[in-house]
């Protein structure tokens, strides 16, 4: 078995910017109305050039140039993403024609807000196992599609952009087994609804499951790094609510050398990018950096999760 790391990030962020005060006034309500709930200040708007797949391959080709692998070692691509507006085709195949991915297979990954992190555990898996050598893993999101922009439970919570990582073959092993887990049962506290659809959130029940489950999650997924909390250099959890992060910071009781993103500030909910997005601002701004160990909690839609310890690149 070889090792595999993470060797490169790479991120597309939508040019245009939507603030609270905009949102607002569409539901009748305040920016500090919405900061007191979410934490958010602004998010990015996809633009009509930046589709789901145009971000992708903004974001991947970045994390391939950070990585400093040529595409055409690429073996393996994969998009997660849950606003793409057909089934048919996927977004990994346009994807890796665009950046010229000639040799590797593309799927799409449906895990939502956890599908970054679940592509990692694959990509990680197949370079070990030598199905391939080099793995680009994708999230990329546009909820602006799939918003109903006059639904107070959702309308201000969600931006677009996308994320991405390059995942290899390492002299050291850098991604842990991942800690995966599901509620199926309460999977229809956060779907799409209509024709066409709107995503549908009650957003309490997600807060609950939210900060019920993810204390654990976060304990196992380090236990089963061999690390403790305090050995971590950052948390990076999905940048669903800066509440939901709050808590979880608490329950953790987290060392005040464990930078915490809190990219939702600045970005809203990414869903599947928001992983990737966070962790490339925290190595960019130089809160982390290369070898650094790194918690990374995704949880959304499914209800899914998969919490990991990786090694910043």
């Amino acid at each position: 078995m070889r090792n595999a790391a993470l060797l490169g990030l790479g991120s597309h962020r939508p040019a245009h910017r939507e603030d609270n005060v905009a949102i607002a006034a569409r539901l009748d309500s305040s920016d500090t109305w919405i900061r007191e709930r979410s934490g958010i200040v602004t998010r990015g708007v996809a633009g009509a050039d930046e589709t789901v797949v145009d971000m992708a391959v903004s974001a991947g080709g970045k994390a391939l140039a950070d990585a400093g692998v040529d595409p055409a070692d690429v073996g393996l691509v994969m998009v997660a993403t849950c606003t793409l507006t057909h089934a048919v085709p996927g977004a990994a195949a346009r994807v890796a024609a665009c950046l010229g991915l000639r040799s590797a297979g593309a799927l799409d990954l449906g895990a939502a807000c956890a599908g970054f992190t679940y592509g990692l555990s694959f990509a990680a898996d197949a370079v070990r196992c030598g199905t391939a050598d080099t793995v680009l893993v994708i999230g990329s999101e546009r909820f602006s599609d799939i918003l109903d922009p006059t639904d107070r439970s959702t309308a201000f919570l969600f931006g677009d952009g996308a994320g991405a990582g390059v995942v290899g073959v390492s002299d050291v092993d850098g991604l842990s087994k991942p800690v995966w887990c599901c509620d199926g049962e309460q999977a229809d506290i956060l779907r799409t609804v209509g024709s066409p659809p709107l995503l549908h959130m009650e957003g309490q029940a997600v807060y609950r499951w939210a900060t019920t489950t993810l204390p654990g999650l976060a304990r196992a997924a380090c236990e089963r790094a061999g690390v403790n909390v305090a050995d971590l250099a950052a948390l990076v959890p999905h940048q669903a609510n800066l509440r939901i992060t709050e808590s979880l910071v608490r329950a953790l009781k987290l060392p005040d050398h464990v930078v915490v993103a809190r990219d939702v500030v600045d970005s809203g909910n990414t869903s599947a990018a928001s992983i990737p997005l966070a962790l490339d601002r925290l190595r960019e701004t130089g809160e982390v950096h290369q070898g650094d160990l790194v918690l990374l909690l995704g949880f959304g839609a499914g209800l899914t999760a998969a919490g990991q310890v990786v090694r910043c690149p």
